[in-house]
Formats: structure tokens, C-alpha cells, sequence
């Protein structure tokens, strides 16, 4: 008998999955693969910092054969995740993704920019949110209330650290993940010069639409 699918948290063995489940969500929710001459950046900057910075608020959601499908990752204060981010992280990957080590114009090039300017994830619009998350399934394991059980699950364990907000920043043309977050009782926050991306955020306490 197949087991069936939980969620618990983040183990080291769960990386290389959680890698794949990025690689394969980032380009709008779609594979990222044909996009990028070197999609191995997008985990260095979205999945890897995360699992190594701030483990405990790391879940998956486990096929119930031990593979990752899955994940939910989030951060408690955003300006700290920056901070260590600038210092511990940053120096492990600096010499893999050199500035100006991608074709100019491409979309490596824009990831490398983002990988090098931690600071940019601090808004003063978002303060009010300090908390951010990065959620992502494999295709096959969306529509069937998986994301909604780890959302659930992170803000959970961010209101129990007395964490009042959390924010996320998302593709405008990722439509079905809009819906999604729409269900799910995020607003979106106003921020100067916003361009292709809205930046959404609720409170960890809202339970109704949960």
C-alpha cells in the first residue's frame, strides 16, 4: 500500500529535490530549464539560502516515499535574512556566479544581479511584514490543497515565534499562483516601481481562509 503524502520538516537529505522542485517552478510556475543557460543558479538564490540559514522554518511536502514534491520556505525577519545572507551565504556561492559572468541582457545575468544584491528584498513598504516565504510543488502535486497545508503550516509556526506578518513577491504574469494567494486571504502591498512583480502579504493570525 502507497503511504500517503505528509508534511514535515526540512532534512539535508531533501536538497537535490528541493533544487529540482525550484529549477522546475521558477519561470512563472513553469520549467525554468530552456530558459537559463545554468538554471542552478535559481536554487543559490531562492531554495539553498533558505535550508541553510533558517532550517526550522523549512517544511516539505514528502510523497510518503521520502522524496520532497514540495516545500514551503520562510524566514522570521527579513533585514536579519539579509544581513546573513550578505555574509555567510553569499561568500559559499560569490565564485560560481561572478558578477558580469553571464551573457549581458540574459536572464542569467538579471539572476546573478539578484544573487549579488541581497539588500534588495529590504522595502520599506514590507517592514510592517517582516516574515517572507517562497512556496513551490511539482505540477503534478498542485490543485489538490498540498500548497494550502503548507502555508498553513509555516504561518503556524511563524505566529507561534510572534511573527505578525508575512510577505511574498511573485511573477504578475504567474496567474494561477495569484488566484492561489488570493484564496488564501493575501492582499497586495503598494510599493514604489513595483514593474513585473506584486509583492502580497496577510498576517499570520488570519485563519478563516485558511
Amino acid at each position: 500500500m502507497t503511504s500517503p503524502a505528509v508534511i514535515r520538516r526540512y532534512r539535508p537529505g531533501d536538497r537535490a529535490a528541493l533544487d529540482d522542485i525550484c529549477v522546475r517552478t521558477a519561470h512563472n510556475g513553469l520549467d525554468a530549464r530552456p530558459v537559463y543557460a545554468d538554471p542552478g543558479i535559481l536554487p543559490v538564490i531562492f531554495a539553498q539560502p533558505y535550508v541553510e540559514l533558517e532550517p526550522d522554518l523549512a517544511f516539505v511536502l514528502d510523497d510518503g516515499q521520502g522524496r520532497a514534491v514540495g516545500y514551503i520556505l520562510g524566514v522570521a525577519d527579513t533585514p536579519r535574512f539579509v544581513a546573513e545572507f550578505r555574509a555567510k551565504w553569499l561568500p559559499l556561492v560569490a565564485d560560481r556566479y561572478p558578477e558580469g559572468g553571464a551573457a549581458p541582457g540574459s536572464p542569467d545575468e538579471l539572476m546573478i544581479r539578484l544573487l549579488h544584491d541581497p539588500e534588495r528584498m529590504i522595502v520599506p513598504e514590507l517592514a510592517p511584514y517582516p516574515a517572507h516565504l517562497h512556496i513551490d510543488l511539482l505540477p503534478e502535486w498542485q490543485g489538490r490543497g498540498y500548497g494550502r497545508e503548507l502555508m498553513r503550516t509555516l504561518l503556524r509556526a511563524l505566529a507561534e515565534r510572534g511573527v505578525p506578518a508575512v510577505h511574498l513577491v511573485m511573477a504578475r504574469a504567474n496567474v494561477p499562483a495569484r488566484a492561489f494567494y488570493d484564496r488564501l486571504g493575501f492582499r497586495e502591498i503598494p510599493v514604489p516601481d513595483p514593474g513585473s512583480i506584486a509583492c502580497l502579504g496577510r498576517t499570520t493570525g488570519e485563519r478563516e481562509r485558511l
